[in-house]
């Protein structure tokens, strides 16, 4: 794909909101199916150590940049990307589009109250929304994963959104897209909480300054600290990595 950037071993697509949603639209015009993925700094500290999934990021049909740290990376590495393109306003953007344009969606992910509560949330907030199944995101062993899989194949869905953590969402799409057969499959993480408002979403001023996982920090503090204050330091290290080799 024409555009498309590498940093720090990921590929990424260059492309604004508005790129983005054209591009799924063609995918779906299309009938194929295609994964998407966005990387942000924790997508791009477990690639590093995870061959497998850097390897299914990069197959992606589609990749975007969630993460301000990413976007300014981009830049000071002399590879600008455009702009963020956040999972969770992609996610917004096309459950509006799908009411528009007739798509047919399914939800998959997250615990069953919450993901019941956003097929009744965007039911109601786009009437003409076709929501042609949803399930939560726990099962046990391959054969569950396999009826999962089929359950979705059979919904004829053109979009997929998956709210399970990475890199399973990752792996669970790389695993079974080919045979699900959906045009447009997207891994969103806690998306679904904040859709909800069982998670707030940060203040602009701090989604635009970069800031956004410090205020999910505030929230969940004992769940999120490993992953901002000692897993994803190693984002720091990478950029070095890749400045001294430019």
């Amino acid at each position: 794909m024409s555009g498309r950037i590498t940093l720090m071993g990921c590929e990424v697509d260059n492309l604004t909101m508005e790129e983005t949603l054209g591009k799924v639209e063609g995918f779906i015009q299309s009938g194929r199916p295609h994964q998407h993925v966005v990387v942000n700094v924790d997508k791009l500290v477990k690639a590093s150590r995870d061959p497998g999934l850097r390897g299914i990021i990069n197959e992606c049909a589609l990749i975007n940049a969630d993460g301000m740290p990413v976007v300014w990376a981009s830049r000071l590495l002399g590879k600008p990307l455009k702009e963020r393109v956040a999972g969770v306003d992609l996610f917004e953007a096309l459950m509006a589009r799908a009411g528009d344009k007739g798509w047919r969606v399914f939800l998959l992910g997250a615990r069953e109250e919450v993901v019941r509560a956003v097929k009744d949330t965007y039911e109601r907030k786009y009437p003409k929304l076709q929501i042609c199944g949803y399930r939560n995101g726990y099962w046990k062993g391959e054969e569950e994963e396999a009826q999962v899989a089929a359950q979705v194949r059979d919904s004829r869905a053109d979009l997929l959104f998956v709210a399970i953590s990475s890199p399973k969402k990752e792996q669970f799409l790389g695993r079974w897209q080919a045979d699900m057969k959906i045009p447009f499959a997207m891994g969103v993480g806690g998306t679904f909480d904040v859709a909800i408002g069982k998670v707030k979403r940060a203040p602009v001023w701090m989604q635009k300054s970069g800031l956004e996982w410090f205020y999910r920090f505030l929230q969940e503090p004992r769940r999120m600290f490993r992953r901002y204050f000692i897993d994803d330091m190693a984002f720091i290290w990478l950029f070095i990595k890749e400045a001294a080799r430019r």
